[in-house]
């Protein structure tokens, strides 16, 4: 029984049973058996408290229970992955990515952290924080289309490029990115789980207004997505059923041959054409001797 706690305690201890108090290879090893190394900084044992947050850090809240329970798994079992670091010229470190394994490490009463150091530029701070960001699996899909513009916006991505980063098709990261267009209560009740991604992602070709009474259906009589799609093609037609006809604008000639009708005939004339090229043309009377009158001159026109 004695043999199996101390296996179990040296099974444990995570990175630090490969890496000791201080492990500084100048590589990144991807399978420690393997002979190939590429060399990109290196990794090894810092205070705690020689570790600066980082400003660009997209992420500000942090659920206390799961903090808790990351913090037990660390007393217990040791830190499996490493934080990643730059170092700044004052000798302190700043984090790039990892701060709830830092969190965590100091709730568990750890005064070092095993840490992968890089360089790294402000601006490629920035990109690799929104980048982990997004690669969280707790993150809801707002979350993840609000840190999608933040790469595109503020580290000048394109999408071709945003979606080779972030490990997602190009389809999807337009998918998330359109998710933006939706109004604020639509907005609130997929960061809620009230609907899903793919509700969502029907209500986006809504009108504002239609967004927010299709959200009140789909929560009220609990939609499916192909029933909210259904429920909105028919609002659509019906809508363009209803819709006034758009008026087809008079040609210049036609407009020039109106007035000079107006002004042989000296009355009010118009002329009504659709898009097929079919309409009316009007010449209008106040009496029956104006009427007459225009017959006359009609007839004179005739002959």
């Amino acid at each position: 029984m004695d043999k199996g706690k101390k296996e179990k305690k040296g099974l444990g201890r995570g990175l630090d049973a490969l890496l000791g108090n201080s492990f500084d290879v100048g590589n990144v090893v991807v399978n420690p058996d393997s002979p190939s190394r590429i060399k990109t900084g290196s990794i090894s044992k810092i205070p705690l408290e020689s570790i600066d947050t980082n400003p660009w850090q997209p992420r500000n809240a942090f659920e206390e229970e799961a903090l808790q329970q990351l913090s037990e798994s660390i007393r217990e079992h040791g830190l499996i992955q490493p934080v990643t670091v730059r170092q700044l010229e004052n000798g302190r470190y700043q984090l790039i990515s990892g701060e709830r394994r830092v969190r965590a490490s100091k709730l568990a009463g750890l005064t070092q952290i095993t840490a992968y150091v890089r360089t790294a530029d402000d601006m490629q701070m920035l990109e690799m924080a929104l980048i982990e960001n997004i690669q969280r699996q707790d993150l809801n899909p707002m979350e993840i289309a609000l840190s999608l513009q933040r790469l595109q916006d503020e580290c000048q991505i394109t999408q071709e490029d945003l979606a080779v980063r972030v490990s997602k098709s190009r389809s999807a990261v337009t998918n998330y990115l359109r998710l933006l267009k939706l109004s604020e209560p639509v907005q609130q009740a997929l960061c809620m789980q009230q609907i899903s991604m793919g509700h969502a992602r029907a209500l986006v070709v809504a009108e504002p207004e239609q967004q927010q009474h299709l959200l009140k259906e789909i929560m009220e009589k609990d939609l499916s997505v192909r029933q909210t799609e259904d429920l909105l093609r028919q609002w659509q037609q019906k809508a363009a059923e209803t819709a006034p006809k758009a008026k087809v604008r008079l040609p210049q000639a036609y407009q020039d041959a109106k007035k000079q009708l107006a002004g042989k005939f000296q009355t009010v004339v118009k002329i009504q054409r659709d898009a097929q090229g079919k309409g009316h043309l009007t010449f209008s009377f106040k009496s029956d001797e104006e009427l007459d009158r225009l017959l006359s001159l009609l007839q004179k026109s005739g002959n």
